[in-house]
């Protein structure tokens, strides 16, 4: 994923309701984010395992970064806790 880039590359795991949401937002408004960047929408970060962290640095990623709702404030009630593990 970083051939041709000398920043690193991040995989942002990010939960549908709250930060991708936000990445969304951001967009609207046209701000932009770096290009090493890249967001992958969650239904919530507390369906997250471990393989998919995996799976990202087995593709080339530098970094994994899990972006999710404030706690107590999950659509899924405890999503968040179980991410926090």
């Amino acid at each position: 994923m970083n051939a041709n880039n000398s920043e690193p590359v991040i995989v942002a795991f990010c939960c549908h309701y709250c930060a991708y949401a936000a990445a969304d937002l951001a967009g609207s408004g046209r701000l932009q984010y770096p290009p090493n960047i890249r967001i992958v929408r969650s239904p919530c970060t507390g369906r997250l395992e471990i393989n998919f962290f995996m799976k990202a640095f087995e593709a080339g990623a530098d970094g994994v970064l899990v972006a999710g709702c404030e706690e107590g404030s999950c659509h899924f009630k405890e999503g968040n806790y179980l991410a926090k593990g």
